[in-house]
């Protein structure tokens, strides 16, 4: 793949961003070590790594969100010091972070230009018609279209995404740092951010890109910075690696990105949903059945999410029949309520956002773990026996991989990848028969990646059902055996997931039927 921007700047002598010798330690971790780079004026620099590589911990150095131990930061060629986030906003460093920032309450207008003076009256009063001019300027130059007066929190995640970005877009930036901004976005506001990526480039800014899809790096990075264990092992030209070098150069290993075989025969369904609706699912049907994949295709909004939610009691259904197999071979009609009435039926889900709606970061492993069991642990209806928890989390943890230096750590302090294992563990936990996948494999690197993928083999070698959402076809395509797609609610396909290919599935999901033969309902 060429990279849109394919000339790579000429060097300056003097880098607009470097850093020399920076480190930064936690408890039992050099999550930084002896790091030095630079960004080049009107360069995008891809940073990449596996999780834990520390990536995200250099960028918290650059934002002054954490301080460093030992090391020195330049810009534009002198010493700096950034010990806040209004230090490195002082030198024109921009930020979207994994973790958006943003408050929920307020509006997209008043998130993007949060920290900014806002329009004012000569009597000081807010100009409130003018900052929604502003911002529905700065996102229509980003092509997006959100209601600026409506609280994010009532915005989808892709939407949220687009803010956190307008916001960075709205500053008057010399350096823009970009951590995995893509994640839940769709393939059109990809496009759309890489866009304004290169009006970014025009004037001169510079860009430092970190993400682990590995194909956006090589579309869009003039150089890359590899990260591994805290560390730097390489800086290159991007025309100088392909995919293999890149991930040997991550991981330290040669590694292919495939997806395990399937040791599962799907037996009979377990789940079954009959012209089921809810708010924006309009008339859905399907069977799951024991040992099988079925994956959920189709554009963010299409109703993917609200579909797993209302199967997990988080969301009513309206409409329909939802069916489970009982322990005598019958399916017998039900309607979870809650998501404690879905774990009693044996449905478990790992849900879209993990950081905000799987895990409680603040507290330990083990916590999150046998947080929705601890009836299982109770003694005498009111004390937690703690050594049978530890050692439950113990086992789900061993099974699942899950690196981490005790149990008792904080959930915030494990990468990406090992936090997904957790919600993995809660869920397997309560010895779910209906697993519930919505974006497993989010924001993880390629590595942690290929263990989720054999985690999901060996589920389903074992009986489980599962259900899986994914906005990478490549990996729905991988992994399920038979694909539902969605179009704005509305079932567009059931189909053998062997008999079609990417540009298929995405023509279903754009709401094109080319086959009419493969389209039911």
């Amino acid at each position: 793949m060429h990279p849109v921007y394919s000339s790579l700047p000429s060097p300056s002598t003097t880098p607009v961003l470097a850093v020399e010798h920076l480190s930064k330690s936690y408890p039992g971790v050099r999550a930084v070590d002896d790091v030095s780079f630079a960004v080049h004026p009107g360069e995008v620099h891809g940073l990449v790594g596996e999780n834990g590589a520390g990536k995200t911990t250099l960028i918290k150095l650059l934002a002054g969100a954490v301080g460093k131990d030992q090391g020195q930061i330049y810009f534009q060629g002198r010493p700096v010091a950034i010990h806040s986030v209004q230090d490195a906003a002082r030198l024109g460093l921009a930020f979207i972070h994994q973790e958006l920032n943003l408050v929920p309450y307020l509006n997209a207008a008043e998130n993007i230009f949060l920290g900014h003076p806002y329009p004012r009256t000569w009597f000081g009063k807010i100009r409130w018609q003018e900052l929604r001019r502003r911002a529905q300027q700065v996102l229509a130059d980003l092509g997006a279209s959100i209601p600026v007066d409506v609280p994010v929190r009532r915005l989808s995640p892709g939407q949220q995404t687009m803010v956190a970005i307008a916001r960075a877009f709205a500053t008057q930036a010399t350096v823009m740092v970009m951590d995995e901004p893509t994640a839940t976005l769709t393939d059109r506001e990809i496009e759309r951010l890489f866009a304004g990526i290169q009006r970014l480039l025009a004037r001169g800014v510079s860009v430092i890109y970190v993400s682990h899809r590995l194909e956006e790096i090589f579309q869009i990075a003039h150089r890359v910075t590899v990260m591994r264990n805290g560390q730097v092992v390489a800086t290159q030209p991007i025309q100088a690696l392909d995919q293999a070098r890149l991930i040997r150069l991550m991981t330290g290993r040669p590694l292919e990105i495939a997806f395990p075989p399937s040791q599962a025969q799907p037996g009979e369904p377990v789940l079954q949903a009959v012209d089921l609706q809810g708010d924006r699912v309009q008339g859905v049907s399907f069977a799951l059945r024991r040992g099988e994949v079925l994956g959920v295709a189709g554009l963010v909004g299409a109703g993917r999410s609200e579909l797993l939610r209302m199967i997990f009691g988080a969301s009513p259904v309206q409409a329909g029949t939802l069916s489970i197999r009982r322990e005598d071979g019958a399916l017998a009609p039900v309607r979870p309520r809650s998501p404690q009435e879905a774990f009693r039926l044996g449905i478990a889900l790992v849900p879209e956002e993990r950081r905000s709606q799987g895990l409680i970061l603040s507290r330990p492993i083990f916590e999150n773990i046998t947080l929705t069991h601890l009836a299982r642990f109770a003694r005498g209806g009111f004390l937690l026996h703690r050594r049978r928890e530890l050692a439950e989390a113990r086992r789900l943890g061993q099974a699942l991989g899950l690196k981490a230096t005790s149990l008792e750590q904080r959930v915030y302090q494990l990468s990406g990848g090992n936090q997904q294992k957790v919600v993995f563990a809660r869920c397997l936990a309560g010895e779910a028969r209906i697993l519930l996948l919505d974006e497993p494999t989010r924001g993880i690197d390629v590595g942690a990646k290929q263990e989720l993928y054999q985690i999901i083999r060996q589920l389903t070698a074992q009986g489980v059902a599962i259900l899986l959402v994914s906005s990478e076809l490549t990996e729905l395509l991988g992994l399920a055996d038979r694909l539902l797609v969605l179009h704005q609610g509305r079932q567009m396909a059931l189909v053998d997931a062997a008999q079609v290919d990417q540009e298929a599935v995405l023509r279903l999901c754009y709401g094109v039927t080319g086959d009419p033969d493969r389209v039911i309902g």
